[in-house]
């Protein structure tokens, strides 16, 4: 018996290395997600996602930079050196008319990195769906997700349009909250790590809140959803459209690159690595009506109507357009694009402004932090 039970055991770690060795980018991955946040390692994590996870990069093409004039150095107000602490930013680059009035960065980063957007990518997957809708390419807003992505045909993605995802208002049952280990976005974040299919888990999906475009309700998912009827309807990937469409015509500095499941999808609900100064460009050039180098990038009606409340949020609640934020008491051209942990594309029509702010805020939850956050850009804004 014990030596049946030896050779047993001896079997079963066997196996385990053998699988250890087979899965080992997987299992890395895995514990990286595991550790993504901790506290030690997430302002170094949040500028190197490529040494962790799958990735795609894309060009920006062979022409020249595009300029990001150097504006009379601003005074900040007093009350920005807190917040830079409390919100553990490691990244703020202003714009005021177009020229750099400041740029600095903490927490030992620099300027050259590639800083993930978390839902920051949000915006920018917008934009192409506008692009998308000017050339005829996707028909309608009202156009059911299924006539693009037949295999979410007998998900809870069901009956919902193009529009209802782009409004977070799909009514598809998900749980976003990320410091749940069980939750529906930490399950999505482990399918990722381990190389598998965003799609199927999208298409896997049978629950709903409520009936599409009756409520809202924020899940990222909606996202991917998004991006799967833009690869539908295009035949392309998303880095490959956003290459073409929006980031060779801007003539960006530093080459990005998106997180990508193990097929090749990209994760545009949040996988995009920018600079921070791209970033502000990103932002420039909506404040512009989506105008940049003279080209007119993103059409300039879907840039008004994206960036407006049109989603059946709460009353007296922030709003929420077409994959942009904003606030429940914005003056008209106040926006945001925000993502967790503290990233922020901050636009501000009347002021000329635009703020670009990367963090690694591990408390970007907690009461009031937005509202921080949305002070110091206000702040920020009436100091210009």
């Amino acid at each position: 018996m014990w030596k049946f039970l030896r050779k047993l055991v001896l079997n079963l770690v066997v196996l385990l290395i053998a699988l250890g060795i087979w899965k080992r980018e997987q299992l890395t991955r895995l514990m990286a997600v595991n550790s993504l946040f901790e506290a030690e390692k997430i302002v170094g994590n949040f500028s190197h996602m490529d040494t962790m996870f799958l990735t795609k990069g894309m060009g920006i093409g062979i022409g020249p930079i595009s300029p990001l004039p150097t504006g009379q150095p601003m005074d900040m107000p007093d009350e920005i050196t807190a917040w830079i602490s409390d919100r553990a930013v490691t990244a703020l680059v202003v714009l005021k008319d177009g020229q750099m009035v400041h740029e600095d960065y903490f927490l030992d980063t620099d300027a050259d990195d590639l800083r993930i957007s978390w839902s920051v990518a949000k915006s920018y997957l917008s934009a192409l769906v506008g692009i998308l809708l000017e050339d005829g390419t996707i028909a309608s807003l009202e156009d059911p997700v299924t006539k693009y992505a037949p295999e979410l045909v007998g998900s809870a993605y069901e009956g919902a349009s193009l529009r209802n995802v782009l409004n977070m208002a799909s009514g598809v049952e998900f749980d976003e909250d990320y410091l749940d280990f069980w939750s529906d976005i930490n399950k999505m974040g482990r399918v990722l790590a381990m190389g598998g299919s965003l799609d199927a888990f999208a298409a896997g999906l049978d629950g709903q809140v409520n009936p599409p475009g009756e409520g809202w309700h924020y899940v990222s998912i909606d996202t991917h959803v998004i991006g799967m009827v833009v690869r539908g309807a295009t035949g392309q990937s998303i880095p490959e459209l956003l290459e073409q469409k929006v980031l060779i015509p801007m003539g960006m500095e530093a080459a990005p690159y998106y997180v990508t499941d193990g097929h090749g999808a990209a994760f545009v609900l949040g996988g995009l690595n920018v600079t921070t100064r791209d970033y502000a460009r990103f932002g420039q050039m909506y404040l512009q009506g989506g105008a940049w180098n003279g080209q007119q990038i993103v059409p300039a009606d879907w840039v008004a109507a994206s960036t407006v409340p049109t989603a059946p949020t709460a009353d007296g609640a922030i709003k929420y357009g077409y994959q942009w934020w904003i606030p429940a008491d914005a003056p008209e051209g106040e926006y945001l694009a925000r993502g967790v942990y503290g990233q922020y594309i901050y636009l501000n029509q009347d002021a000329g402004v635009v703020i670009a702010v990367n963090s690694a805020d591990k408390l970007f939850r907690e009461p009031g932090s937005f509202a921080q956050n949305l002070s110091a850009f206000r702040a920020i804004a009436g100091a210009l």
